[in-house]
């Protein structure tokens, strides 16, 4: 009873604050540390109408095009993943959506265990009921890591485009999300043609993506 009450407990609470710090940022923190680096953890939080809607729209074009539609799970994808994990030997596919993601990065520890999972699978159900899609894109843009030290849409705006959000173009928000499989190897500062080849499909994608 006391976990399933603190739980919802910090769902609830996160429906309506900022959420300012994340156990992801936390890890980041303490691996530059034991790495004998400075700390770097830039972080600051912007409501989602101060962000251009076509943020939104390139996270879902490159991360999860079903957003809207499903209720925290796309089950085709997981079919999908899991076939293909099967023929890909030591490569693994993921298939979470963003609710997952978000679930993932504010409530939980890095790491792949069933336990893990398992408790992901019950704070998406969690947010999907009780914050609704806009609120957890607004978290899911506010907290993902989006570089090496930098969390959210106004760190990396600021610090990669010198651009406070509200100034992002389309291809800048597209770049961004180019760079969402792996914002630790992959750079909207400083980015490769395989990041500029992602940009122009993420582009092309958010043609067909659909926000509010």
């Amino acid at each position: 009873m006391a976990f399933f009450a603190s739980t919802i407990l910090a769902v609830v609470w996160y429906k309506f604050m900022p959420v300012w710090i994340t156990p992801l940022m936390v890890t980041r923190t303490m691996q530059q540390i034991g790495e004998g680096h400075m700390p770097r953890m830039h972080h600051s939080w912007v409501p989602l109408d101060s962000m251009p809607d076509d943020m939104p729209k390139a996270v879902m074009a490159s991360e999860d095009q079903l957003f809207l539609e499903h209720h925290g799970f796309d089950f085709d994808a997981i079919q999908k993943a899991i076939k293909r994990n099967k023929k890909a030997g030591k490569k693994k596919f993921g298939a979470s959506t963003i609710s997952q993601q978000t679930a993932k990065n504010v409530f939980l520890w890095q790491g792949k265990s069933w336990v893990r999972k398992g408790l992901e699978m019950y704070f998406t159900v969690l947010i999907e009921f009780v914050w609704g899609k806009e609120r957890i894109m607004e978290v899911y843009l506010n907290s993902i890591e989006m570089g090496d030290g930098i969390y959210g849409v106004k760190a990396v705006a600021q610090y990669n485009f010198d651009k406070e959000p509200d100034e992002l173009t389309k291809r800048d928000c597209a770049l961004i999300a180019a760079t969402l499989p792996n914002p630790r190897k992959f750079s909207s500062k400083e980015p490769s043609q395989y990041m500029r080849k992602r940009q122009r499909w993420i582009v092309t994608q958010m043609k067909y993506v659909k926000w509010k």
